[in-house]
């Protein structure tokens, strides 16, 4: 991080805990929290606090592979924190759903199909948690969500964040405080589609230049992927945060003049 940018990993940790004990209890003492778990940082970090706010008997996690798609540890994850762990393959639904769009004559591009298991999850995770009085967590991360690296109304949906405000470099310092083990925590992320790669790679930007530029203003140097025709990587992560404003902001709405 920057020269001047200083994160206490204990007392936000801390104050993340309390902070979820308290609108759990508005929510009433009755009530659980359900998450996707992908086996990735950010739904581990989140699951941890909850266990550490509410205890394993109110947090559910839901592990949602497509067809033959890897749980990732996420069983491993639910087992060790002590979490119950429902296990729902979406790839009969994602199936069923493009079957009957491409019957219907409607023409899907590539990225409109991606977004479809997202989408299923998150519907798999509003009816776990109707059924079981549980709130849905949101788990994106300030990281993500400032370059638009979620999909609206799929993993970018939920009740309640822990993570939205923030960075990769953050939830990384969290998990560590919480003793959680290391390859748990600092797994290369990625997006978990077919024939997917490091998102790092993709971007062409590394998560800890991103936290710094967000953090202290530093822009990173250098080019996308070294390619001064892709332009500077400050300007790629400029034009995706205002591009995808749009999945942050409320959702704009007309009001009558009185």
């Amino acid at each position: 991080m920057g020269n001047n940018y200083k994160f206490d990993a204990a007392k936000v940790t801390e104050d993340l805990i309390e902070w979820c004990r308290n609108y759990f209890a508005q929510a009433g003492e009755d009530s659980k929290a359900v998450l996707g778990m992908s086996g990735g940082k950010d739904s581990t970090v989140s699951a941890a606090l909850l266990c550490r706010a509410l205890g394993p008997d109110r947090v559910i996690g839901v592990s949602m592979p497509q067809d033959n798609q890897s749980l990732n540890d996420a069983d491993l994850i639910c087992r060790a924190l002590g979490i119950k762990m429902f296990r729902v393959n979406i790839g009969a639904a994602c199936t069923g759903l493009l079957q009957s769009m491409e019957e219907a004559g409607a023409e899907l591009n590539k990225a409109s199909v991606q977004n479809i298991p997202p989408r299923i999850r998150m519907a798999t995770l509003y009816a776990i948690g109707q059924s079981n009085n549980a709130r849905v967590i949101n788990t994106c991360n300030l990281s993500e969500d400032w370059i638009g690296y979620a999909t609206k109304f799929g993993d970018g949906a939920g009740d309640l964040s822990l993570l939205a405000n923030l960075t990769v470099t953050e939830v990384l310092a969290i998990g560590d405080h919480l003793g959680l083990p290391y390859e748990w925590v600092h797994k290369t992320p990625d997006d978990g589609l077919p024939h997917s790669c490091p998102d790092e790679e993709k971007l062409g930007f590394t998560y800890s230049e991103l936290d710094i530029y967000i953090r202290s203003g530093k822009a990173p140097e250098g080019y996308v992927h070294n390619n001064e025709a892709e332009g500077l990587k400050r300007d790629k992560i400029d034009r995706l945060h205002s591009s995808n404003l749009h999945k942050l902001l409320p959702m704009p709405a007309f009001k009558p003049k009185e």
